[in-house]
This record gives C-alpha cells, sequence and structure tokens, in this order.
C-alpha cells in the first residue's frame, strides 16, 4: 500500500525534472507565458484603478491623513501577490488545457517512446473542446463536494473532515492531470475514473505530491507542466500496458 503510494508521488515530482527537456521546452513555456502576460494586464489595470480610486479618496481627506498612501499601497501589493498564489494554477489549468493535451502527447511520443497516438485533431478543435471539459470536471467537483462539506457539520464526524477533503483534493487532481494522456487515446472521463479508481492508491499518491506543489512558492507556477509530464510517464509505463493486456 505505502508502495504504491509512494510511486504515485514519485510520478508527479519527476515531472519537475523534464520541464527543461529541450524536447518539451516550448509546450511548457508558452502556456506560462500567456499566464504572466494576463496576471500582468490584471495586476496592471488593478494598480490604476486603485491608484485612481486613492487620488481620489485623498483628495476629500485632510492633509494630515496623507500618510494613507503609504499604507494603503503595501496592503494594495500584499493583496496582488497573494491573488497571483492563490489562483495562478486554477487559471493555469483553464488556459492551459489546449496546450497540456500537446505537452502530454509530444512527452509521451518523444521522451518516454510511447506507442504512436492516435490523430487528435488541429490546435483549434483542441481549444474549443477543451473549456468543455474543464466545466465537466469542475461539476464533477461540486457534486462531490458538497456532501464532504457537510462533514463539517456533524459532530464527532467532523474530525476526521480535513483528511476527507485532502484525499478529495488529491483525487480531483490526479483525475485533473491523467486526463491529459488518457484523453489523448480517446478514453473518456467515466473510463477515467473506473482506471484511476483500480488503482486508488497510485493515483491519491499521485494527486497528494501535486497538491503539496501546488502550496509551495514557486513551485506552484509550474506545477501544472511538470503534473502534465509526470501523469503522462505513469501512463506510459504502468497505466497502459495494464490496458493493452486487457
Amino acid at each position: 500500500m505505502v508502495n504504491e503510494f509512494s510511486r504515485g508521488a514519485s510520478y508527479a515530482l519527476g515531472g519537475l525534472g523534464q520541464l527543461t527537456n529541450p524536447l518539451l521546452r516550448r509546450f511548457v513555456i508558452i502556456p506560462l507565458l500567456i499566464n504572466f502576460l494576463l496576471f500582468a494586464v490584471v495586476i496592471w489595470g488593478a494598480k490604476e484603478l486603485f491608484a485612481a480610486w486613492l487620488d481620489s479618496m485623498l483628495s476629500w481627506l485632510p492633509d494630515w491623513l496623507g500618510f494613507l498612501d503609504w499604507l494603503l499601497w503595501p496592503i494594495f501589493i500584499v493583496t496582488a501577490l497573494l491573488m497571483v498564489f492563490y489562483t495562478f494554477t486554477v487559471v493555469a489549468n483553464l488556459l492551459g488545457s489546449p496546450f497540456n493535451g500537446l505537452l502530454s502527447e509530444k512527452a509521451e511520443r518523444d521522451v518516454f517512446k510511447g506507442a504512436e497516438l492516435p490523430h487528435t485533431g488541429p490546435l483549434w478543435k483542441e481549444v474549443l473542446r477543451a473549456p468543455w471539459i474543464e466545466i465537466r470536471k469542475l461539476l464533477y467537483v461540486v457534486l462531490w463536494a458538497i456532501p464532504l462539506l457537510l462533514l463539517f457539520l456533524i459532530p464527532g464526524v467532523n474530525a476526521f473532515a480535513p483528511l476527507c477533503w485532502w484525499a478529495f483534493g488529491a483525487w480531483i487532481l490526479a483525475l485533473q492531470y491523467m486526463d491529459y494522456p488518457l484523453s489523448n487515446h480517446g478514453i473518456s472521463l467515466r473510463r477515467q475514473r473506473a482506471l484511476l479508481a483500480r488503482h486508488r492508491l497510485l493515483a491519491l499518491g499521485f494527486g497528494s505530491a501535486v497538491l503539496v506543489m501546488t502550496l509551495v512558492p514557486i513551485v506552484n507556477f509550474v506545477v501544472m507542466p511538470a503534473a502534465v509530464i509526470g501523469a503522462t510517464r505513469m501512463w506510459s509505463e504502468l497505466l497502459r500496458p495494464g490496458i493493452d493486456a486487457e
């Protein structure tokens, strides 16, 4: 049991080591640049609005309250940094999903020497299809999150609620990133869940490692491509041989 869990975690962590692989570099850098650009534009716009609001507010206040300018700017900067830290991975998954499929395909074919993938179609079709898949995943999360939230309200049971939430988060992250290599082979979301359920400890180990990486500053910026690569390697080395043998 422990071996399966730790093996899953090792695949997630191993994805970090492949981020600088020349064969994968452009598939890693392009979506990251798009996300950084998006956040830069949003933060710049928020800064301009905040500056205009602050100037307007200070114009109505007496001069001795001018120190508020020095007090509120640091608060704005800290808030902006926290927003980037806590939302970067979520936004990266939404915007980067079409590129993640290509990253997984490239990693499986050229790095892990997997079998030839079926033709996935042009990028524009992936761009149109990916958001709908992400929405379906989100609905699945909401469906299970509501009853899990109720655990916090039940005396006695609520002591185990944080552990349940951790396991749920790990499971969702495993589903999230395993979807890319599995979808490249035409495996539906329902079959994906059934496959990972047969390897539950492996999936929970993988998802737990990804969850930890999302909580580490700087590492959380590259957790998405690292997890995609790790999931692809786990599929190529462990899961696909079992499916082919069925």
